[in-house]
């Protein structure tokens, strides 16, 4: 298969996953480079996912590599023929990578897990507070560039309002529910939007307030993305300087019990609703 220039993060992460399950057999890259037929720049460049894998080179590799993981091997071999080529293709080339591997992980998800303490989640902004935060962060765009981001995050929002939702659930703090991004009538229909999302069955909201006590899980903020297995969820964060997609079996583990944590912490669904509507009314 030819070499890829700009890999996507779904396809580095089976390069990955074929990198690990080659070093946990205990193979070096030519070793297995020579089970295959192919040289080592070839080995090297398929576990980087610069190029292609076939369904039968990744099943070949499970058995050499003597892994037993049915699901993940399934799940591999599902990844490595994948040919989907979805709407955010539309902004290859366009908008930066992140946006497009952002979408693309949602489309795949099995499930969707957000911690959000200072922004409202992107998945639950309506159009005027997603322009107001893309014109306040990047005040030399122009309005082109400005209206590109935001079509393209109310595009994601199928996930949970079209026709194939996934589950989703997400814990918001008081703080990003106060903050008047965009003025007070626009500030209104974002907590409504809110609202009028929960009330969907695979939608799940809980709020963290300000008067709950031994909080300090301020830097929690995330999103867990499930993967056709356990193995293969994705942690999304922000980064100085772009975003980190997290998905080493240490960190993905650390970053579900922190949100099994603030979950837990979080008013439940009701007294949530309650508590955004009494914000709606003060506005």
């Amino acid at each position: 298969m030819p070499a890829r220039r700009h890999p996507t993060a779904r396809q580095v992460r089976l390069g990955t996953e074929l990198r690990r399950l080659r070093e946990a057999a205990g193979l070096k890259a030519t070793e297995a480079a020579g089970l295959l037929g192919v040289n080592s720049v070839q080995m090297s460049q398929m576990e980087s996912g610069i190029a292609g894998v076939s369904e039968q080179r990744v099943r070949r590799l499970a058995a050499n590599y003597a892994c037993s993981d049915e699901g993940l091997i399934d799940a591999l071999a599902a990844m490595a023929t994948d040919r989907t080529r979805g709407w955010w293709e539309d902004y290859r080339g366009v908008l930066p990578a992140a946006y497009q591997d952002l979408a693309e992980l949602d489309h795949h998800a099995r499930f969707r897990h957000d911690v959000a303490v200072i922004h409202v989640p992107g998945l639950l902004q309506t159009k005027d507070h997603a322009r107001a935060l893309f014109a306040y962060l990047n005040p030399e765009f122009p309005d082109d560039e400005v209206d590109l981001r935001v079509e393209h995050r109310m595009k994601r929002r199928v996930v949970i309002d079209g026709p194939d939702p996934i589950p989703y659930e997400t814990v918001i703090h008081e703080a990003a529910l106060r903050i008047r991004v965009a003025g007070r009538s626009a500030s209104r229909a974002q907590l409504n939007r809110i609202l009028e999302t929960s009330e969907a069955d695979h939608v799940t909201v809980r709020v963290i307030p300000f008067r709950l006590d031994d909080f300090a899980g301020a830097g929690a903020t995330m999103v867990h993305l499930g993967g056709t297995v356990p193995r293969l969820d994705t942690v999304v964060r922000d980064a100085p300087h772009g975003t980190a997609f997290v998905d080493s079996e240490a960190q993905l583990e650390h970053f579900r019990k922190l949100f099994h944590r603030v979950k837990e912490a979080a008013l439940p669904p009701q007294q949530s609703r309650e508590l955004i509507h009494q914000l709606a009314k003060e506005l």
